[in-house]
């Protein structure tokens, strides 16, 4: 065995998700097809299935696994109601989703600008994984953003005691 002194692997994520499903291979070819990824390895596991890839995605990596019975995570139920969710910047995020949609995505929000300065959209993979997939339309300062920001609350508080009967 050699050791080495480096605590992280050439060419790696600090941070690397990992998605659980029950077809990895299905969301292998979604995420190939939505994101342009590229499968840096992938293993079969005892069926013959493939049961883990290593994906790139842009500079950023993705594992892709299948369920085991001895470890306690479960691929997501497919209703949305995922925790999680992956957020991944794209060069235009109308056609990534499309290209989402083309290979099974629900789509969950449609694409709309943001006050930040991205214009984002909410997928469902088929694996039931969601995704907010954002493309930055616009460059904005921290001033900016908080004043963007208030104004959306104080049109909130406005509505709401709008919709509130008159109390004496």
């Amino acid at each position: 065995m050699h050791t080495t002194d480096r605590p992280l692997p050439e060419n790696t994520s600090i941070i690397i998700p990992r998605l659980v499903c029950r077809s990895p291979a299905d969301e292998v070819a979604f995420c190939i097809r939505a994101f342009g990824a590229i499968s840096l390895n992938e293993r079969p596991g005892p069926d013959g299935t493939l049961a883990h890839a290593l994906l790139r995605i842009g500079p950023a990596m993705l594992m892709i696994e299948a369920e085991w019975p001895t470890l306690p995570s479960r691929a997501p139920t497919e209703d949305g109601s995922s925790p999680v969710v992956i957020f991944v910047y794209v060069p235009n995020v109308d056609a990534t989703v499309a290209d989402a949609m083309d290979g099974g995505a629900t789509l969950l929000v449609p694409a709309q600008d943001q006050f930040w300065g991205d214009r984002i959209a909410w997928v469902m993979d088929p694996a039931g994984h969601v995704w907010t997939i954002a493309t930055r339309i616009e460059q904005t300062t921290s001033e900016e953003r908080t004043e963007r920001w208030d104004k959306i609350l104080a049109e909130q508080r406005n509505e709401s005691s709008a919709r509130r009967p008159n109390e004496r």
